[in-house]
C-alpha cells in the first residue's frame, strides 16, 4: 500500500495531455497538496528550538548587562533592559528554560534582572545627591506607571519563587529590595479610578487601558495578594468586557450616558489573556478559568485561515499582527500542556498560530510584523495605521514565551495529520496513513 507522501508524489507527478486526463475517476484529488501561505501540520520540535534559539542570539548579542563607559549609563542595545516589553521577555526566557532544560535562556533573564537589582543602590545615591540619573535606571530607582514596574516585578518574583541559591544569586537582599520597590508602587501608589481599579491620567483623566490587566494583576498575584488580583480582574472585566463580542474593549472612560466606544486591540486582548494565565498558574480559580475559555471562543473565532489575528481583532480590513498571534498561540499551548484546556480541538489552531509566527523569524532572529508602542484611541483609524517595525520590543517575548511551550506540547502528546488535518490522539495510532475508527 502507497503511503500517503508517495501517493502525493505521484498525483503531483501527472500531466495533461491528450492521453492522460487527471480527473475524479483517474487520480485521488483529495490528496492533492493545497496551496497553504505558511507551512502547514504538525512542525519539528527541533525546527522550532531553532527558532527561538536564533532570537535567543540575537537578544544575547544586542542587549547588554553593563555601564557604558561613562559609568552612569547603562550600556545601550537594541532594546531597554528596563521596560515592561523585556519584562515579558524575562518571564519567557525563564519559562523556556525550565521547558527546554537549555539554561542559557534561564541565565539571560536572571544576569538581567540581577544586573538592575545589583546596579539599583548606586543609581539610588546619585539621585539622593541631586545628579541626574540614566532614564532608564529612573524606571528601576522610582517608578511612576506599571508600564515601568509590572512586568519585571513579576518576573523577579518568578525567579525569586524558584529558589535564589539555585539561580546563584549572590545579593538575594538587593533582589528582595527592587521587588518591594516596584510592588510598593503597584499596591500603594497607582493612580486608581473611584472604585479601586488600576487608572491613567492619559490621555484624559480616568481612562482604564486593558493593558494595565497584565501590568498590575499578575504581580500581586505571585507576591501572594491573591484577593486584590481577583477583584481587579473583575472591575476589568466589568468595564472591558463585550459579551457579545467575547471580546475585551481597549480603553474605557467613564461617561455621563453610559457611551463606551469597542475597539478590539489584538495586543491588548493578548494582555488579557494573558493575565488570566499569570492567574491560573497561581491557582486554577474557576470564575478565572470560564473567562479564560469564554474569552478564548471569542478569539479562535476570529483567527484568519492563515494562523494570525489582525490588529483590530473583529476588522479583517486591519493587518495581520505578530505579537497578539504569538500571544494567542502561548496561552494556547500553555493551557493544554497544563490541563485547562482538552487537546482536541484546539491543537489545529494552536499549530496554525505558531506556523505564521515562526515565519515571521528572520534568519538572524528578528521578529517581523509586530505592532509598534500603541495608546488609547476611541477610533479606528489610529488603531488601524498603527506602524509595525522589526524592533517593537513587544513582539520577542510573546515568541519565545510560544515556541518554548509548543515544544512542551509535541513532546508530551501524540499530534499527526490524518486526511491532511492536524489532530491529537490520545495513544498513538502508529500509523501515518488516514485513520479511520470503527464503531
Amino acid at each position: 500500500m502507497k503511503t500517503i507522501l508517495t501517493t502525493i508524489i505521484t498525483l503531483a507527478s501527472f500531466t495533461v495531455s491528450a492521453q492522460q486526463v487527471v480527473n475524479d475517476a483517474t487520480a485521488p484529488l483529495h490528496l492533492m497538496k493545497p496551496a497553504y501561505t505558511y507551512p502547514y501540520g504538525v512542525p519539528d520540535k527541533k525546527e522550532v528550538k531553532a527558532s527561538i534559539d536564533r532570537i535567543f542570539d540575537y537578544l544575547d548579542r544586542t542587549t547588554f548587562a553593563e555601564l557604558d563607559v561613562s559609568g552612569k549609563q547603562l550600556r545601550r542595545g537594541d532594546f531597554r533592559l528596563t521596560s515592561y516589553e523585556w519584562g515579558v521577555t524575562y518571564s519567557a526566557m525563564m519559562r523556556a528554560g525550565e521547558l527546554t532544560g537549555d539554561t542559557r535562556y534561564t541565565r539571560y533573564a536572571v544576569d538581567r534582572m540581577n544586573f538592575l537589582a545589583e546596579q539599583a543602590p548606586r543609581f539610588i545615591k546619585m539621585k539622593e545627591k541631586g545628579e541626574q540619573i540614566d532614564n532608564l535606571m529612573e524606571q528601576v530607582v522610582s517608578p511612576d506607571a506599571l508600564d515601568d514596574c509590572g512586568a519585571i516585578c513579576s518576573a523577579m518574583i518568578k525567579a525569586r519563587n524558584t529558589g535564589y541559591k539555585s539561580l546563584d544569586i549572590k545579593q538575594p537582599r538587593l533582589w528582595d529590595e527592587q521587588i518591594d520597590r516596584y510592588y510598593d508602587f503597584i499596591a500603594n501608589k497607582e493612580y486608581r479610578y473611584t472604585d479601586g481599579q488600576f487608572a491613567r491620567l492619559r490621555p484624559v483623566k480616568n481612562t482604564v487601558w486593558l493593558d494595565d490587566m497584565f501590568m498590575g494583576i499578575p504581580a500581586l498575584a505571585f507576591n501572594g495578594n491573591w484577593d486584590e488580583a481577583v477583584r481587579q480582574f473583575r472591575l476589568f472585566r466589568e468595564k472591558m468586557w463585550v459579551a457579545d463580542k467575547q471580546l475585551y474593549r481597549h480603553g474605557w472612560t467613564p461617561t455621563a450616558d453610559n457611551y463606551h466606544p469597542s475597539f478590539f486591540w489584538g495586543r491588548a486582548n493578548g494582555w488579557a489573556l494573558l493575565t488570566a494565565c499569570e492567574l491560573l498558574d497561581v491557582k486554577e480559580d474557576p470564575f478565572v478559568l470560564d473567562c479564560f475559555k469564554q474569552h478564548l471562543a471569542g478569539l479562535l473565532a476570529l483567527q484568519s485561515h492563515d494562523g494570525a489575528w489582525h490588529q483590530l481583532l473583529d476588522r479583517n480590513d486591519t493587518y495581520l499582527e505578530t505579537s497578539c498571534t504569538a500571544i494567542y498561540a502561548y496561552c494556547l499551548a500553555h493551557a493544554i500542556n497544563k490541563g485547562w484546556l482538552e487537546p482536541e480541538p484546539y491543537v489545529g489552531q494552536t499549530l496554525l498560530a505558531w506556523h505564521y509566527v515562526n515565519a515571521h523569524i528572520t534568519a538572524n532572529g528578528q521578529v517581523e510584523g509586530t505592532c509598534v508602542g500603541t495608546g488609547l484611541a476611541f477610533d479606528p483609524a489610529f488603531y488601524a495605521y498603527r506602524p509595525v517595525n522589526n524592533y517593537a520590543a513587544h513582539g520577542y517575548g510573546p515568541v519565545i514565551w510560544a515556541g518554548a511551550e509548543i515544544i512542551c506540547l509535541l513532546d508530551s502528546l501524540c499530534i499527526k495529520t490524518n486526511d491532511s488535518a492536524v489532530h491529537f490522539y490520545p495513544e498513538d495510532p502508529g500509523t501515518d496513513e488516514p485513520i479511520f475508527y470503527v464503531k
